[in-house]
């Protein structure tokens, strides 16, 4: 938690919109109490109470805030100049402490949802964010949507799935789901090269090549990251890619900080859209936020360039400054 004398500071700065928008996003979104949100921001209970019935009235509150603050303003025009984005969505945080994957994911849910329409391809990627994107994303009954997962699954029964994530994606328009049904990972280059002559898999793949959108993440490398938490990655592994100067990866494609595949036996086994093809997708939406992430992003960036960025300020910030 902030001291009392950064409270003070913070409160003083903050206009009464962005006091009342951070207050509601904190209370709502991160699902503090009213009394951490107090302390967070250095006003009283009845203050916050106030702040959060007001938010209400001007209708700045659905599923989502709607509000937006000056300073995220400044901050995502700064990246959009900064790295030649289209669009860039920050969403911020209380505390430069605080996992931003709720926060993250919050945004990427609103701003996926604005983007959904009848007829439309859209390929999507995985990850704990975009899981958690799935409650805020509004969903509705479209016609003729195609949902391409744009690599292959986890043959172990995970809660982040790319497979399960497209189809419950899917779910929410009604749309028409399109599995890679192939393991993301095979067990050797020749499984790989198997696999990808048949049929089904060059069908989906082909299909990916029509995307309108993609919706995808970046991962890291480190300890932390969902891909070596889950198992998908041994230890043996990671510390061969790290070796190989990898910074993490994009769809599974395993890249270093210029944004150019690593050599390692491991890009040879994935099942998964490479990036040439994603960066011909004409908007790419990069969803992705943490410290341990910063290098990755900067390295997605060089890859694909995407077209939008949804991620937090602390996150934000840290890419600017770097």
């Amino acid at each position: 938690m902030a001291s009392p004398h950064a409270q003070r500071a913070r409160t003083k700065s903050d206009t009464g919109d962005e006091l009342r928008i951070r207050a509601a996003w904190i209370y709502y979104i991160e699902g503090e109490t009213q009394s951490n949100v107090a302390a967070i921001l250095g006003v009283n209970r009845i203050t916050v109470t106030r702040l959060l019935s007001e938010a209400r009235r001007r209708g700045e509150v659905s599923i989502q805030i709607k509000g937006e603050m000056a300073s995220l303003t400044e901050l995502q025009r700064d990246l959009e100049k900064c790295f030649g984005l289209e669009r860039a969505i920050v969403a911020p945080l209380s505390d430069a402490k605080t996992d931003p994957t709720a926060a993250i994911a919050a945004a990427a849910g609103a701003h996926i949802s604005a983007l959904m329409r009848s007829g439309l391809t859209i390929g999507v990627g995985w990850g704990r964010t975009l899981h958690e994107s799935l409650p805020h994303i509004e969903g509705r009954n479209l016609k003729a949507v195609r949902v391409v997962s744009l690599l292959g699954g986890i043959m172990e029964a995970r809660r982040f799935n790319p497979a399960e994530f497209a189809w419950r994606f899917a779910e929410l328009f009604e749309a028409e789901g399109y599995l890679i049904p192939a393991p993301a990972l095979v067990d050797s280059a020749d499984a790989r090269k198997v696999l990808l002559e048949q049929r089904g898999l060059e069908h989906v793949f082909k299909m990916a090549e029509t995307a309108e959108i993609a919706v995808f993440g970046a991962g890291g490398i480190s300890e932390v990251s969902t891909t070596y938490k889950l198992g998908h990655l041994n230890e043996n592994e990671r510390k061969s890619l790290n070796e190989a100067g990898a910074a993490g990866d994009v769809l599974y494609n395993f890249i270093d900080e210029d944004g150019v595949a690593v050599k390692h036996p491991i890009n040879d086994r994935v099942i998964s859209v490479n990036l040439e093809t994603l960066a011909r997708i004409p908007q790419r939406v990069l969803v992705s936020g943490g410290n341990e992430k910063i290098v990755v992003i900067k390295a997605a960036m060089r890859a694909v360039a995407p077209t939008v960025l949804i991620t937090d300020e602390v996150t934000a910030r840290t890419l600017l400054k770097d």
